[in-house]
């Protein structure tokens, strides 16, 4: 990879071209739970200090030049009940949004609803679960919610659940694959046209996913263990399987998963990915809002632009900074069509 460094300013005309996109991001459940306004402009966490909340909103979303934001929507897994509602619940809270500001937040599911709401000079919001536990056993629930108009499933997060095991955490059993319901949801999945999303699996259930689904998929936020040992980041085997299936991942901006406290730690993940699994699989998946302590340098959506100049120092090319900042994520949304989505509605 070779090019030539970007100035700040010239990283930020770089993005006001691009199609920035963030794989997650946690803000729907501060909206849902304490009444967050993401319409407002809030204060910037200051750097090296606990700022696990207070990432995003639409006005840094803007000084970020970022196109599309894609918001997980994460649960409390003991008991499974319930689960389902939490979703909905934030689901809403991310319609009222909408509704309150139609001319800076839009729905997207595809890659030319993310085009128009750019050319509209709106942010492309996209919903994921964080979770299985959010179907509540019932494989149903990828319908209902392909229909609203997710996108992506996480099928664990830090708990075992009717799917399978995590990576760490309750319940994780790293002898345990999917189970039989699982294996059902990854089918339905498919089905339906939401995407695979393999962030906190653990490494069995991983693969088998991966043999299962017939769809490119992603890991929305994660790190890597080339760079950094973690029990949370993914290994090089596992980077070229998601390559191989044509999917992408995200690299968290999360300090404890990186193993640095400045951007070059994110910069490191991302070209580790790059080197081990090829340039189209890098992406962006900060898992802002999400209780982590992003780098310095990166201290919200807005500071977005900076890694790009960070990018840029390191060698990478503009066209290669065009995949990592978000055409990869858009190769995937492309080819995996959100057909249950498309069949709920009504016709002309």
């Amino acid at each position: 990879m070779t090019g030539s460094s970007l100035t700040l300013a010239e990283a930020r005309a770089f993005h006001a071209d691009a199609t920035v996109t963030d794989l997650h991001a946690d803000t729907a459940k501060l909206m849902d739970k304490v009444g967050f306004d993401i319409a407002a402009r809030h204060p910037r966490p200051m750097p090296d200090q606990v700022n696990y909340v207070g990432h995003v909103d639409l006005p840094r979303l803007k000084d970020g030049g970022v196109a599309a934001q894609f918001f997980g929507f994460w649960t409390v897994p003991y008991p499974e009940r319930g689960c389902r509602r939490a979703v909905e619940t934030q689901l809403d809270a991310l319609d009222r949004a909408m509704v309150a500001n139609p001319d800076k937040l839009v729905w997207a599911l595809t890659p030319a609803d993310i085009a128009l709401a750019k050319a509209a000079g709106k942010i492309a919001a996209l919903g994921g679960i964080e979770g299985g536990q959010a179907l509540e056993s019932d494989v149903g629930s990828v319908e209902r919610f392909a229909r609203r108009g997710v996108r992506y499933i996480g099928l664990l997060h830090f708990s075992a659940n009717a799917l399978g095991s995590p990576a760490k955490g309750r319940g994780a059993d790293a002898s345990q694959g999917l189970t039989p319901f699982g294996r059902d949801v990854v089918r339905e999945m498919n089905r339906c046209g939401v995407i695979v999303d393999l962030a906190h699996i653990n490494r069995k259930g991983f693969f088998e996913a991966l043999a299962l689904s017939t769809q490119a998929p992603m890991v929305t936020h994660t790190g890597v263990l080339g760079v950094h040992d973690h029990w949370r980041n993914i290994d090089d085997e596992q980077l070229r399987a998601v390559a191989d299936k044509g999917g992408c991942v995200g690299i968290i901006f999360a300090r404890r998963f990186l193993g640095g406290a400045s951007i070059d730690a994110v910069v490191d993940h991302l070209l580790h990915i790059v080197n081990v699994a090829g340039e189209d699989v890098p992406a962006l998946g900060s898992d802002f809002d999400g209780f982590v302590v992003p780098p310095t340098g990166l201290e919200d959506v807005a500071a977005l632009p900076n890694l790009t100049v960070a990018l840029s120092r390191r060698g990478v090319s503009p066209r290669v900074l065009r995949k990592i900042l978000g055409d990869n994520p858009m190769r995937v949304l492309g080819a995996v069509e959100p057909t249950a989505w498309k069949a709920a509605r009504p016709r002309a």
